[in-house]
């Protein structure tokens, strides 16, 4: 798997979770489907595309009988400005579309998904809470379809012991030694922050608390060297120790360590940042059979397993569920628990956030 292929798919996820049990779980669920109507498919575009075309298309229809076109999605939120201007007039690009969650919330919002049946979703139930989002009624707008994690990483001949907590951003001593990313909405340092100092990410339920996480936040100003966007300049100046510490994507970072490079990835006490990608489905879509029986299908044990193997994502079922070895999920995981975004404060107060982060924090 090629370094350069990974990192252009994380620019399009930027921008925009017992053997008996789980082969019990592995039956897909037909329903009512024609299996003759193609389904639409959205994801990222690039690797991602590129690897579902490869790894999970085909078996889907081998399987199930529905063909699917690929649809590559453009970055950011233009993809959700286009499903919403079709829905208007009646129709949708896709069927079914992978979303990050800024825009899953948005659309979630604007009522563009549509409700999706439990009772036809069995393999959902593999999958944690956080994964499973619903409407205020309770039913359900999105299914976690991939994940991946943000953790602490280092160079290896700077730090030959790999520090054990997030803490170590504020430590005096590693004074303009950190590559932390730019933007608030893809950084999660407020989360980072909240869940290292303040006991969790409740704290970010109120302005106030907000601004109480950034102040603690900005003390780690004096030691970041850059506030990263390109990730590809970023994992160079940790390679060579330019930069020998920061926050960074624990499956390409282990690659990277894997073909030679001294860096490590480690998930910190506190847990590792887990974000994610979704499955929704639009509600001018005529598919929704079909559509339920691709998602029912991603859920389960086995095309989780293979994601992980293929793809370089972290399951979004249990881990006990999966087939993966101790060394395969550790390339894409940990069994710390993680720190989870709050997607819901960047949908809601996304100018002010702003905002304030570049007065306090990225100034």
């Amino acid at each position: 798997m090629q370094m350069s292929h990974r990192i252009k798919r994380r620019g399009f996820l930027a921008g925009s979770a017992a053997s008996l049990g789980a082969a019990t779980l592995a039956m897909p669920f037909i329903g009512r489907a024609d299996s003759t109507a193609t389904l639409r498919v959205g994801t990222y575009g690039g690797y991602f595309q590129d690897s579902f075309d490869a790894h999970i298309y085909p078996e889907f229809t081998k399987e199930t009988g529905i063909p699917v076109e690929s649809i590559g999605e453009p970055t950011g939120e233009a993809w959700l400005v286009q499903l919403q201007a079709a829905a208007r007039a009646g129709q949708a690009p896709a069927d079914v579309s992978m979303m990050a969650q800024v825009p899953r919330l948005k659309g979630q919002k604007s009522r563009l998904w549509a409700p999706l049946d439990e009772s036809r979703l069995p393999n959902a139930g593999n999958l944690p809470d956080h994964f499973v989002h619903r409407y205020d009624d309770g039913s359900v707008s999105g299914i976690g379809a991939v994940a991946w994690y943000i953790t602490l990483v280092t160079n290896t001949d700077i730090y030959p012991v790999a520090p054990g907590s997030w803490r170590v951003l504020w430590d005096p001593a590693n004074e303009e030694r950190l590559g932390l990313l730019a933007l608030v909405t893809n950084s999660f340092l407020l989360e980072i922050t909240a869940t290292t100092w303040f006991g969790g990410i409740k704290i970010l339920d109120t302005e106030a608390g907000i601004l109480q996480v950034m102040d603690k936040l900005a003390e780690v100003r004096p030691n970041v060297r850059l506030w990263y966007r390109d990730e590809g300049q970023f994992q160079q100046a940790l390679e060579t120790g330019e930069i020998p510490m920061g926050q960074y994507y624990h499956d390409v970072t282990g690659l990277a360590a894997a073909d030679g490079k001294p860096v490590r990835s480690t998930f910190p006490e506190e847990g590792g940042v887990l974000d994610s990608g979704s499955w929704s489905v639009s509600k001018a879509s005529e598919r929704l059979e079909e559509a339920h029986v691709f998602i029912d299908y991603m859920c389960q044990p086995s095309v989780q397993s293979k994601l992980s193997r293929f793809v370089g994502t972290a399951p979004t079922i249990m881990r006990e569920m999966t087939d993966l070895t101790d060394e395969e999920f550790a390339a894409v995981a940990s069994d710390i628990s993680p720190i989870l975004p709050r997607y819901d404060i960047y949908e809601a107060r996304g100018d002010w956030l702003s905002q304030k982060w570049s007065e306090l924090i990225v100034r």
